[in-house]
C-alpha cells in the first residue's frame, strides 16, 4: 500500500511500465523506506535541481521525508541563482536550513566574466539571513575543473573560507580528487570553527585526519556503492560523534535504487547502510546523527 504521506510523484511505478512522456522507471523515484525509529535530518540536498517525472514542491518534498523519519534538511546553494533560491525556500518553510555558495566548478565562470569578487559579496549578503547556517557548497574539485580555472577555485575556497569565519557560520565542503590540497588550504587560512566536509569521499587517511581536527564527516549514498570500500573503511574509523548523513539530492541515490532520482526521504536507506557496516543500534545510531547534525548546524527549532 502507497504511504498517503509520500506525494504521487514519489512512488514508484510497476516494473516495465512508462509515463505519457516516455520515461522509463529509471526517471521515477524509488519506493519509500522503512521510517527511521529515530528521526535525523538530512544535511545536504538541492531542492532546487529539478529530476524524477514530475515536480515537486518545497512542502511536498519535506513531507514525504518526515514521513519516513527525516525530519530537516539542509538546501544548499552552489551559484548565485540556488543561493538566492536558497534564502527564499528557508522563509517557506520551517524544517529546512540553508547554506550559500559558488560551487568550486563555478567560481572559473565568475571569474571569466569578471564577476567573481562581486559574486561572493552577493553571498556573503545572502548568508545574513538567520536561517542560513552554513557557507557551502565550496572547495576543490580536481576532477572537472583544469588548468587555469583552479586558481579561481583556490581563490573562492580561501573567500569563503573568510566568509564562514567572519560569520561564524559552518563551512560545508565540495571535495572531489582535491584531498590533500583541501587540507592544506583549511591549515594554511585557519579552519572555521565548524566545517564538514559533505559527502565525504576520502578514505581511511582523511577519515583519520577529520578525527584529529574535530571535522565532520557527512557520508552520502555512495557509501552503499559496491566499489566504494574507501568510504565503508573510512567510516569504520571516523569518530561516531563526526559521521553526518545526507542525500545531495538529486544525485547520488544509494543502493538499491542507484540511477533513480534521489531526494531526501531517501536518507534512511543509507543511514540502515551505516548502522550495519559499524554494527551499531539503528535508534542509537540515528540518535547521535541527529546530535552531530544540530551540532554542525545548530537547531531547527
Amino acid at each position: 500500500m502507497c504511504n498517503p504521506l509520500i506525494p504521487a510523484a514519489y512512488r514508484a511505478s510497476a516494473p516495465g511500465d512508462r509515463q505519457e512522456s516516455g520515461t522509463s522507471q529509471q526517471r521515477s523515484f524509488p519506493p519509500a523506506p522503512e521510517p527511521l525509529p529515530v528521526p535525523v535530518m538530512d544535511n545536504h540536498t538541492h531542492l532546487d535541481f529539478p529530476d524524477g517525472e514530475a515536480p515537486v514542491g518545497i512542502k511536498e518534498a519535506l513531507d514525504a521525508a518526515e514521513a519516513v523519519g527525516v525530519q530537516g534538511a539542509v538546501q544548499v546553494g552552489c551559484d548565485l541563482e540556488s543561493s538566492r533560491f536558497t534564502v527564499r525556500a528557508l522563509d517557506l518553510d520551517e524544517r529546512l536550513l540553508g547554506a550559500v555558495a559558488l560551487h568550486p566548478n563555478d567560481a572559473p565562470r565568475y571569474a571569466e566574466r569578471g564577476e567573481l569578487d562581486e559574486a561572493l559579496a552577493e553571498v556573503e549578503r545572502l548568508a545574513a539571513h538567520p536561517r542560513v547556517r552554513a557557507i557551502g557548497e565550496t572547495g576543490l574539485d580536481f576532477f572537472r575543473t583544469k588548468g587555469e580555472g583552479l586558481a579561481h577555485q583556490r581563490h573562492s575556497f580561501r573567500r569563503h573560507i573568510d566568509i564562514a569565519k567572519r560569520l561564524d557560520l559552518t563551512l560545508q565542503i565540495h571535495d572531489r580528487d582535491a584531498h590533500s590540497d583541501v587540507v592544506q588550504v583549511l591549515k594554511e587560512e585557519g579552519a572555521p570553527e565548524r566545517v564538514v566536509f559533505h559527502c565525504f569521499s576520502g578514505d581511511e587517511e582523511l577519515a583519520a585526519i577529520c578525527n584529529r581536527e574535530g571535522w565532520w564527516m557527512s557520508f552520502a549514498g555512495t557509501l552503499t556503492f559496491k566499489n566504494a570500500t574507501n568510504l565503508r573503511a573510512a567510516l569504520a574509523v571516523a569518530d561516531p560523534n563526526l559521521v553526518l548523513v545526507e542525500t545531495d539530492a538529486p544525485f547520488l541515490t544509494p543502493h538499491p535504487h542507484r540511477g533513480r532520482p534521489n531526494a531526501s526521504y531517501m536518507v534512511p536507506y543509507t543511514v540502515r547502510s551505516m548502522a550495519e557496516l559499524t554494527n551499531t543500534d539503528l535508534a542509537g545510531l540515528c540518535a547521535r546523527i541527529s546530535q552531530n547534525t544540530v551540532r554542525a548546524y545548530g537547531s531547527w527549532d
